[in-house]
């Protein structure tokens, strides 16, 4: 296994670069000089526009520039901010938890559901409970996050008040009390395809023999569902969740900047409507670099689930 992980580690290199390329070169196509919008709109004299420029290599043919980055990354150097004139690599470092631990909640939220959702309907196939829990996935599929996010805003903050609609909160507890909400808001979006291929999987399992058998045994069905079958219908389940992970990262940012809970998300729109560059590029390098990380993760603990399965 550690062959496999060295080698699927060094396949990542050429993604990133890759993907690093592309973002630099994309962002520099969005209307707008950055040196302007750096003074604030104030009038200043060409020589002191072309000093920023200068500065901070803006002067440069595109791939000129992005050679520098790029070193300048190897080096562990992020570059600095234009619009808030702090090093990037704090900037993300200081917003990082709190996205953490966003993805992580809606991701315990969502799975458990999910889980939960998939076996009640392959337990009770075409009954009441599976209608219900098929429209409970058709709502998460087919709401955007940001509309979601306003109507849990609107439901359980304003109405009900249950939930605070805005801000990250201060303390652990209080950070969490803040996160349910949008936690809660991105597993609804995650959880309806991770419930459908549960629903599938275990009624796939649910007819295989040695199923028959532990039942002509008289185990217990709890016994049967959660010993014998759901670990044997985790696998596709667990490669469905990993690719639903990078719809959560991106759902961050929709939700995070909604709902004003300052961490990676809003980060990185303040940067795209600032044409901050740096930020830009460096935050969506570290979003790509993590869902790279979360697949190998995955990839890893399908041999914790079936030990039948060997990497070489």
């Amino acid at each position: 296994m550690l062959r496999y992980t060295i080698k699927r580690i060094l396949t990542l290199i050429p993604i990133l670069f890759f993907v690093s390329f592309v973002t630099f070169e994309m962002v520099r196509l969005t209307p707008g000089d950055p040196a302007l919008i750096m003074v604030g709109g104030h009038a200043v004299s060409p020589e002191a526009l072309k000093n920023i420029r200068v500065k901070y290599g803006l002067d440069r043919d595109p791939i000129s520039q992005y050679v520098m980055w790029m070193g300048n990354i190897l080096h562990g150097d992020f570059g600095e901010s234009f619009r808030l004139k702090q090093k990037v690599s704090n900037l993300i470092l200081a917003r990082l938890p709190l996205t953490v631990k966003l993805i992580a909640l809606s991701t315990v939220i969502s799975t458990i559901l999910a889980l939960l959702l998939g076996i009640l309907s392959a337990r009770y196939k075409n009954s009441i409970i599976d209608y219900l829990a098929s429209l409970i996935g058709l709502i998460g599929v087919s709401s955007p996050v940001f509309f979601s996010a306003v109507v849990g805003m609107l439901v359980f903050g304003l109405w009900l008040k249950w939930l605070p609609t805005f801000g990250a909160g201060k303390g652990l507890w209080d950070e969490i009390h803040h996160l349910i909400l949008p936690a809660g808001v991105l597993a609804l979006s995650m959880l309806a395809l991770t419930a459908r291929m549960t629903r599938s999987a275990m009624l796939e399992v649910f007819g295989s023999d040695y199923i028959e058998a532990a039942r002509a045994k008289g185990l217990p069905e709890s016994t049967i569902i959660f010993k014998h079958a759901l670990r044997n219908a985790l696998i596709p389940v667990l490669t469905v969740a990993s690719l639903q992970m990078g719809f959560l990262l991106v759902g961050s940012v929709l939700v995070e900047y909604t709902m004003g809970l300052g961490g990676i998300g809003s980060l990185v729109t303040d940067a795209i409507q600032s044409r901050d560059y740096p930020v830009i590029q460096s935050t969506v390098l570290v979003l790509v670099a993590a869902y790279a990380l979360i697949n190998l993760i995955t990839d890893l603990l399908y041999a914790v689930i079936d030990p039948r399965i060997r990497y070489e």
